[in-house]
């Protein structure tokens, strides 16, 4: 399963790039490598939508668990992050385009299997468990090897188009994805179970697996034909190969190091950090749980998904209109929009039909779409060349990393708190964050502007 980090890094790859010209994206397209490649991608980031939302509704439904929900979800990003520092050295020393196509093997294999065993009705929770680690694993070494492949693909003065590109299709298919795979689950689902042992919406979660096993495999196709430009070295000048890990943990030191001794790099990973936990574990467990409760549909869950990808790529199309759109300046502007998130969760647990938990998460996502961009823009200015590799795949890694911590805890709380108390609970922390961070840190600082290097 990809990511949305996947795209935003390569294009932090592309600043040193010169501008695109405005027929660049036209003149993309006549490229059939760059064709191939983003025919295939597109179908499978829609895929990673349908898994999405049917790998949490399917274990709710098996189990009715938060707490397994909340496990499953950590198998799958745990290692994703424990082993993706570990992907980037293989990717280095590998052809991209070899590690993507054997992940993309892998993943059909995994959903394959899983999506069969659902439909004939032997899936237990601990295949999940089992698919879920394989599928966290194998994604750990699709990110580094998708961050890698478009700049030996298109020629370096379209980098930045194909960049924008990419990213566009992913936001697109965050918001349709979710829609679609609800609407999949829905209408194929058996909603009335035959016996205890029968998985409510088995036959539509199964379809939905089916659909994202088919775009890897077909994904796997496309990129077959795609050819890789030779002239961009697969190994780093000098790299031994019985060196290769110590080395690879001194560049990961090095750039730890530089992004502590930034004083502002440093208050954003704090901040963001604190942000991760106690935002996203609700987001990724409590969302399932309540479009349960409000409908037992799943197109239910489809609707606020979908309305939170919808928010997300307005509000980057509204950084793309009005870039310089600042309260004072960055940092000012990152609390204000989080301290508003904050207020809108905080009655996120007292609606009671799915239409309002998507006007909310509209606004959420739309705030949150314009600081992606701000954020991203800010980081490939800051950070110098050589070190921003490494400073993108610690702003990964605290997502990745804490996020699943956030996901599992947040799953053992739900069994003895509810919806409303969540959601009230996470908002006050927030803004509780927000305030903290605005009076005790150097949040309030951080601006626009480079440091001196």
């Amino acid at each position: 399963m990809e990511t949305t980090q996947t795209t935003s890094q390569t294009t932090s790859q592309s600043t040193s790039q010169p501008a695109s010209q405005p027929d660049a994206r036209k003149a993309i397209f006549k490229d059939a490598n760059f064709r191939w490649l983003i025919g295939g991608g597109m179908l499978s980031m829609l895929g990673d939508q349908f898994t999405l939302i049917a790998l949490p509704w399917l274990v709710l439904k098996m189990s009715n668990d938060t707490l397994i929900l909340g496990i499953v979800l950590a198998l799958i990003s745990v290692p994703r992050a424990l082993f993706i520092l570990i992907g980037g050295a293989v990717v280095d020393r590998y052809s991209p385009k070899t590690v993507m196509m054997l992940t993309k093997y892998i993943n059909t294999a995994l959903l394959g299997i899983l999506s069969l065993l659902l439909f004939i009705g032997h899936l237990e929770l601990w295949m999940v468990y089992v698919l879920a680690l394989g599928l966290g694993i194998s994604t750990a070494f699709s990110i580094p090897s998708g961050t890698s492949m478009l700049p030996r693909v298109v020629p370096g003065a379209q980098l930045q188009s194909a960049n924008g590109i990419m990213l566009g299709l992913r936001q697109f298919t965050m918001f349709i994805g979710p829609v679609l795979a609800g609407l999949l689950i829905a209408l194929f689902g058996t909603q009335n179970a035959a016996s205890p042992d029968t998985v409510s919406d088995a036959h539509g979660l199964a379809a939905a697996f089916l659909f994202d096993c088919f775009s890897y495999a077909f994904s796997a196709w496309t990129l077959s034909k795609v050819t890789m430009n030779t002239s961009v070295p697969t190994n780093q000048p000098g790299q031994q190969a019985g060196g290769g890990t110590l080395e690879l943990l001194q560049s990961v030191l090095a750039g730890l190091r530089y992004c502590w001794n930034e004083k502002q790099l440093r208050s954003c990973f704090i901040y963001w950090a604190a942000i991760a936990f106690f935002i996203m574990g609700p987001i990724q467990i409590a969302l399932p749980v309540m479009a349960n409760q409000l409908s037992n549909s799943a197109s239910a869950l489809g609707l606020l998904a979908g309305a939170h990808g919808a928010g997300t790529l307005l509000g980057m199309a509204l950084s793309g209109i009005r870039p310089g759109l600042r309260f004072g300046n960055l940092g000012r502007t990152i609390l204000l929009i989080d301290f508003i998130v904050g207020l809108l969760f905080i009655p996120m647990g007292l609606i009671n039909a799915s239409w309002q938990g998507a006007g909310i998460l509209l606004a959420v996502g739309t705030l949150g779409g314009f600081l992606h961009v701000a954020v991203f823009t800010w980081m490939q200015r800051q950070v110098p060349p050589q070190m921003i590799g490494r400073a993108m795949s610690m702003f990964m890694f605290i997502f990745m990393g804490i996020g699943p911590v956030s996901a599992a805890f947040t799953g053992w709380l739900m069994r003895s708190v509810t919806i409303p108390q969540l959601f009230m609970s996470s908002g006050i922390l927030l803004v509780a964050i927000v305030l903290l961070a605005l009076l005790l840190s150097p949040m309030a600082e951080v601006s626009d502007r480079p440091t001196s290097v």
